[in-house]
């Protein structure tokens, strides 16, 4: 193979006028060299060129390689890795798998396809309800601002309770917000009753009693919120530095070795944690503020900032 070498003279300019905007389309369309005449053209995509083999003119810069983004290096292992279409997800009814037929503003046939394909792909009320429940959990997921994986495990979850029948006879946004709260917990992604109550459209009590019936019946383990998970979400949502951050983390573990938070409501311990962390830090925020982004009550936050202070010997100076 000739080492390809760029033209000094040519600069970004080639001969027939091709520039740099146009590159990629170019190296596309080019079958020749403009300089020698030859075919023997070779795309490296490594460095993103198209050169001539016979004189190493580079004819094209910036060209797209639009093979597959995996490598293999035998049959078995293009067999396993090859794919067509978009991947699977569990947030889709069907998992993505069908074929979708789009609208068209001109010719009736497609327009036929297209509503004969959402009488087949939606055949039952059950399946309408599906697609209910997963857009709810998409979009209460979008306003908490839930990672991806945090998604498809709830819908898989969903899928799980709707193939043991679970929610027939039952609230579907109850059921659905439930199953939101319970993967976020087990993910270890915090976030409390009353953040996922707010975007729900059902109230707190419909959300417990879904809660504990899906524990219950699919037979599923959650561990105890720990109050450090909530430390970092709340100090940003406050505007706090990194070291009240540490500040709160440290009164919360002296607490847990002395056996304070037993008994007590993890958001409360963490949100006087961080109340204390704050004033000790020169960057005092009042318990209203505190109370507005943990959606603790000031007395709540009164009474474990007392607690805390008093037992681990904190002299906090308003």
């Amino acid at each position: 193979m000739v080492t390809p070498k760029k033209d000094k003279g040519e600069g970004k300019q080639h001969k027939d006028g091709k520039g740099d905007k146009d590159e990629a389309d170019y190296g596309e369309t080019v079958k020749e060299c403009p300089e020698c005449g030859a075919k023997n053209l070779i795309r490296d995509y490594g460095r993103a060129e198209l050169f001539c083999a016979e004189c190493g003119l580079v004819v094209a810069e910036n060209i797209v390689d639009l093979g597959p983004e995996w490598r293999a290096f035998d049959f078995e292992q293009v067999s396993k890795r090859a794919r067509v279409g978009a991947p699977m997800t569990y947030r889709i009814h069907d998992k993505g798998l069908s074929t979708l037929v789009t609208w068209s503003p001109t010719g009736q046939g497609q327009y036929k396809l297209k509503r004969w394909q959402q009488r087949t792909h939606i055949a039952s009320t059950t399946e309408r309800s599906f697609i209910f429940a997963l857009s709810e959990i998409d979009r209460m997921a979008c306003a908490l601002k839930l990672p991806m994986n945090i998604r498809e495990a709830s819908s898989m979850l969903y899928r799980k309770a709707m193939k043991q029948r679970l929610i027939r006879g039952r609230s579907i946004e109850g059921i659905a917000t439930a199953i939101l709260y319970i993967t976020c917990r087990q993910y270890g992604v915090p976030r409390t009753l009353e953040e996922v109550r707010d975007i729900s459209r059902v109230g707190q009590k419909e959300i417990s009693r879904a809660y504990r019936f899906l524990l219950r019946e699919l037979n599923l383990k959650v561990t105890p919120a720990s109050p450090v998970d909530f430390v970092p979400r709340f100090c940003s949502l406050l505007d706090l530095s990194g070291d009240i951050r540490s500040k709160a983390v440290e009164i919360i573990k002296r607490a847990s070795e002395r056996e304070l938070t037993n008994g007590r409501g993890p958001i409360g311990i963490a949100a006087a944690a961080i109340y204390i962390a704050a004033i000790l830090g020169g960057e005092h925020r009042t318990q209203k503020q505190v109370s507005d982004v943990t959606g603790v009550t000031e007395v709540t936050i009164r009474n474990r900032y007392k607690e805390l202070s008093e037992q681990l010997d904190i002299d906090v100076l308003l």
